[in-house]
């Protein structure tokens, strides 16, 4: 899983990362995004526009966030709630549009203050 979306995405999903990206790999989800570890190509173009730097490399991710690294790999790979089936590797966000719900995790998550 070359690169993750953290923490401070949550709740505020500027979507420029989307914009930088050349195999369209990152979906939204109903309060964040999220980088298909299926389809990122590991070019890093997403990582720079972020403007609340929630993008980083899976190997750099902060300790205070690890749980972000296997969330996103839920996301794809387990069904979502409410959902039967797992949305695997779908071949880019453009095809399935903002899926509109999140992981347990992030539904869950209390954004810091």
């Amino acid at each position: 899983m070359p690169y993750v979306i953290g923490q401070s995405c949550i709740d505020v999903m500027d979507r420029s990362c989307i914009e930088e990206c050349p195999v369209d790999c990152i979906y939204e989800g109903g309060r964040k995004l999220y980088i298909n570890p299926l389809e990122c190509i590991d070019c890093g173009n997403c990582e720079p526009v972020c403007p609340v730097q929630a993008i980083t490399q899976d190997r750099r991710v902060p300790e205070d966030q690890q749980e972000f690294v296997g969330d996103a790999l839920r996301f794809f790979t387990e069904p979502l709630p409410d959902r039967d089936e797992t949305l695997g590797a779908p071949g880019g966000s453009a095809t399935t549009g903002p899926i509109g719900v999140d992981t347990e995790f992030v539904q869950a998550y209390a954004k810091p203050a």
